[in-house]
């Protein structure tokens, strides 16, 4: 058994948000409450002044593994995420092979139950080799187990295809993780089209881009009636289009990652490659919308888009480098950083939208510490700063546009079913 005492406990699931006991036996938390004596035969540990959340669920990350290891392993991508407070993480299908059958999704799985450290759910390619032309055997991994669908990294532009794959969604009662991007559009763009981009010489991305198939793929989930979830949102209509559909009841959620709700296209230093993602760091006007978003609830989750790259991928011009910086492991402090310690929203409000929110968005039994429930949890110092320093990531990426930022918010410890996973301090 383990008995975490002194703690103060943040579990919106259960409405708990002081100080309580947690008993943990086989994996599974036994009682939580006020004062928990210990057994003969309990570990205990003291978390006094410590705040005990369930664990973290990321929608949104590349792993990378099987194809492009020299990027990121399983097992690093799941040893940053534990380090980052993460228990559960959704990992997209980009790889090489693509996860598009029954094959490629075993293959991947094996390569989990071998070296992952959390939770890690595979999401399915919506169509083979993300080509955007034939759909994939859905039917055959949502019977393995898969949880989503997403051609994260593009858009399905055939739109008869993609409602197609909302159709079999919706049947199979999975969610669809939408990457909205009209490839017409971008026309070699590398960052958010404004001032700043005219100001570097770089070609721009418009908000527009974006926008098109967000719109799309709501109107086409509320014709199919699927579940639809638009990842990294960066605009200020869509998040606007999230509010509309939500009122007219359909089912469809939005995330945003620190990077767009933290740094604005104006913030972007000069030719670094470091700070090129997709959807781009957008406008102030971008920022504060998202940020409302998220405090208004129609941003229902964070996520990271951890998307590691090799070094020397990064390392030369935007207009050379592929999309995507890391995330997992300082998704939490820089949350917690700009939401919670500015006033934003309160630690409760950003631990509904790291775990509770995200667990029911995929429909996994995650996001809570009420009896009963997997010992999924980490253990956070809120009240202590460090400088983020991309040299102690365990991802093999280092790609970050916040190495040397002070941040609030230090994860401790995380645990899975009961066992520890990461420990800060024990030195990788």
């Amino acid at each position: 058994m383990l008995l975490v005492k002194n703690g103060f406990v943040v579990d919106p699931a259960t409405g708990r948000d002081g100080r309580y006991d947690i008993l943990i036996d086989e994996g599974r938390i036994l009682n939580v409450d006020t004062n928990i004596d210990a057994d003969s035969d309990c570990e205990i540990i003291d978390a006094g002044g410590m705040y005990i959340m369930p664990g973290f669920v990321d929608l949104h990350e590349h792993f990378r593994e099987p194809g492009y290891t020299y990027k990121e392993t399983v097992k690093t991508g799941s040893m940053a995420a534990a380090r980052g407070g993460y228990t559960s993480v959704f990992v997209m299908p980009n790889t090489c092979p693509v996860t598009d059958d029954a094959d490629s999704y075993n293959m991947l799985t094996d390569i989990i139950d071998r070296d992952a450290v959390v939770n890690v759910f595979p999401v399915g390619a919506i169509t083979k080799g993300q080509k955007g032309k034939e759909l994939s055997d859905i039917e055959a991994m949502v019977k393995l187990g898969m949880k989503a669908i997403s051609e994260d990294g593009k858009s399905v532009m055939d739109s008869s295809l993609c409602r197609k794959a909302m159709r079999i969604a919706k049947d199979m009662q999975i969610a669809v993780f939408a990457h909205c991007e009209d490839i017409n559009l971008v026309c070699g763009g590398v960052m958010n089209e404004g001032k700043r981009a005219a100001e570097l010489g770089m070609p721009g991305i418009s908000n527009a881009v974006e926008d098109i198939i967000a719109a799309r793929d709501i109107l086409l989930a509320k014709e199919t009636g699927a579940r639809l979830h638009l990842c990294h949102v960066s605009t200020k209509d869509s998040v606007k289009m999230i509010e509309l559909a939500k009122k007219e009841g359909l089912n469809v959620t939005g995330e945003v990652c620190p990077h767009h709700f933290t740094l604005t296209d104006m913030d972007i230093p000069g030719d670094d490659a470091n700070y090129k993602m997709n959807p781009p760091l957008r406008s102030e006007e971008d920022v504060k919308a998202l940020i409302e978003g998220i405090k208004n609830g129609i941003i229902e989750a964070i996520s990271t888009d951890h998307a590691p790259h090799g070094e020397e991928e990064k390392s030369g011009s935007m207009k050379d480098a592929p999309f995507g910086i890391v995330g997992s492991e300082t998704a939490f402090s820089l949350a917690y950083t700009e939401l919670v310690d500015k006033g934003v929203i309160t630690l409760y409000e950003l631990v509904r939208c790291m775990s509770t929110n995200p667990a029911r968005i995929a429909g996994i039994d995650r996001g809570s510490l009420e009896e009963g429930k997997t010992a999924d949890f980490v253990i956070a110092d809120i009240d202590s700063s460090y400088v983020i320093d991309k040299k102690t990531f365990f991802s093999k990426g280092k790609n970050t546009p916040f190495n040397g930022k002070k941040v609030k918010g230090i994860i401790k410890q995380t645990y899975v079913a009961g066992k520890k996973v990461y420990d800060s301090s024990i030195k990788m």
